[in-house]
This record gives C-alpha cells, sequence and structure tokens, in this order.
C-alpha cells in the first residue's frame, strides 16, 4: 500500500467517478482502476462497488477512507514542513438546509485559513441529499434539524448510513417576514394569524415527503402555497409578497438583509439543529474548525434575537 494509492481512494470517493478521478489525477482510467484494484486485493476488502451509474462506496470503504485521509493528511503536513514544496490543494464540502449561520461559519473558515489552493464546497440542498451527501462523502459536515414529527424517520435514514446527529441547539419556532408585513408589529403570531399571507417552502425534489421537508408543520393545510428552491427567491418573496416560513428565528444579519425579522409563532414545538458526520470516518482538521465555527456563529446570532 502507497500514498498514492491512498490520494487515489480519496480524489474517487471526491468525484464519485473513476473517470473524472482519473482525470483530475492526469492519469488514464485503466491506470487508476489497476491501482484500486491492486489495493482492494492487497487489503482483502471492496472499497468501491461499480456500476452504470458511477461508484458507490462500501461500508468498509468508507471505515477505509476515514483512515486514508488521516494518514494523507499527516503527510501532507510532513511535506509542508520539511519541503520547499507549496502547499497541497485543500478540499472541504458542506451540505445544509438553508441556515444563514452555516455560510456564516463557512466564510470565517475560508478568511482564517492562510491556504494557497483550495476546492471548497458549501451546498444549500434538500434533506435527502444532505444525507446521501455525508453518506457518500461528498461532504464531510451536513447541516439539518430534527423535531418530534420527522425523527423516526430521519434517525432511520442516518442509521442506515452509518450516520451520527450532533445537536448545535434547539430553538422554538419562528416565522421569516418582511419588516413591512403586518405581523411584524406583533409580540407573537398564531397559524390564524398566517391564513391571508402567502406561505414559503423549499422543494424537496423527489423525496418531497413531509417528513423531509425543510419547514416543521408540513402537514398543516395553507390557502397559498410558493415552493422555492434558493434563499434569496425566498427572501426576495417574504418582501415582495409580504409571504412567510417558518425557521428557527436565527438569522445572520450580516450576510441577509435587514428588511427581514423573524417573530415568534405560537405553537408548542421545539426544533433541534445539528450537524451530522460519517461514524466511520474521522473528522478532518478542517472539518473540526468548521464545527467550532458554527458553534460560535450560532451563539452569536442566537444572542441577536
Amino acid at each position: 500500500m502507497t500514498l498514492q494509492q491512498l490520494k487515489y481512494v480519496i480524489e474517487v470517493a471526491r468525484s464519485q467517478s473513476i473517470n473524472k478521478a482519473a482525470q483530475r489525477l492526469f492519469i488514464s482510467q485503466p491506470s487508476l482502476s489497476n491501482a484500486l484494484k491492486e489495493l482492494e486485493e492487497e487489503l482483502g476488502i471492496t472499497i468501491f462497488l461499480r456500476s452504470n451509474k458511477g461508484i458507490i462506496i462500501t461500508s468498509e470503504g468508507s471505515e477505509f477512507l476515514g483512515y486514508a485521509r488521516q494518514v494523507v493528511e499527516q503527510a501532507e503536513l510532513l511535506e509542508s514542513r520539511y519541503t520547499n514544496t507549496t502547499s497541497p490543494q485543500k478540499f472541504f464540502g458542506v451540505s445544509t438546509q438553508h441556515y444563514a449561520f452555516a455560510v456564516s461559519a463557512f466564510v470565517r473558515l475560508l478568511k482564517d485559513y492562510d491556504i494557497e489552493k483550495y476546492e471548497f464546497s458549501l451546498r444549500e440542498t434538500k434533506t435527502y441529499e444532505i444525507i446521501e451527501d455525508v453518506k457518500n462523502l461528498r461532504s464531510e459536515i451536513g447541516i439539518l434539524y430534527v423535531n418530534e414529527f420527522n425523527k423516526k424517520v430521519i434517525s432511520k435514514f442516518l442509521g442506515e448510513g452509518n450516520l451520527q446527529f450532533h445537536e448545535l441547539f434547539t430553538a422554538k419556532p419562528h416565522i421569516f417576514i418582511s419588516s413591512a408585513n403586518p405581523l411584524s408589529k406583533k409580540e407573537y403570531v398564531t397559524l390564524s394569524d398566517l391564513d391571508p399571507y402567502p406561505y414559503l417552502s423549499y422543494e424537496q425534489g423527489d423525496y418531497n415527503s413531509f417528513y423531509f421537508s425543510e419547514e416543521i408543520l408540513s402537514t398543516l393545510s395553507r390557502p397559498k402555497n410558493i415552493k422555492v428552491t434558493d434563499r434569496a427567491t425566498l427572501f426576495n418573496l417574504l418582501i415582495g409578497l409580504n409571504g412567510y416560513t417558518i425557521s428557527t428565528g436565527v438569522i445572520s444579519h450580516k450576510l441577509n438583509s435587514k428588511d427581514i425579522i423573524a417573530v415568534p409563532l405560537k405553537v408548542d414545538e421545539q426544533i433541534h439543529v445539528g450537524y451530522i458526520t460519517h461514524q466511520n470516518v474521522t473528522n478532518s482538521t478542517m472539518a473540526n474548525t468548521y464545527i467550532q465555527y458554527l458553534k460560535e456563529s450560532v451563539e452569536q446570532e442566537i444572542v441577536q434575537l
């Protein structure tokens, strides 16, 4: 087993394709396939399952990848400390529901790390895709919420993917609305107060189950409904149509317009927001730093409520 083979495995997992990984590694696809096959035969395990749709990481492959990343990371630290070569390119990925504090922490990570080369990804995406991204190691960190309604279903999917949920905070439900909305003058709002206004929620694609909804109380019937796919559109519609959405109430005014405010929603519910990681993969240094920044961003933005 060589360090180069470990790097090959990491790149294939990141690219989700042997062909794409070969292009990024500047080697031929047959050479990469042979290197992976030799490694699997040497170790006596199957790291990747091949299909016409691409590759799937096996459970033992996920565990091996966790160790491989640690070895490669330590080797890179040695190289940067004792040679004159430039720092290797850093990779890091986060998949998240539409939370401003996740973006705040990501911005801080990029600003504070002195890195010459990097390729980071921040995916504000659908709930099911967040789980799949972390399960298949496309992202190291996933951010989502659970509550009494969706907990059993989400926990089932997390368990099947060998994923673990780590709670960041518990929030009382709020609505996000325009500061010009008539409801902005209220100390709190009730569900009946919301009936005249358009309800905005995030589209969940093929997995548009109530259990995967990014908003709590997803089973309630509402007279006016609008589905969106991104946060900018949702905020524009909050302002332009006096719409509302339901969330944690945690919002960053450094990154978002001060025209959007949070008003408590009077319901007997709690939202448990946290991050998910792969149980078989040790967090990278970058991931641990991001998690710390997440916690600090949440603390700062909750205080502003």
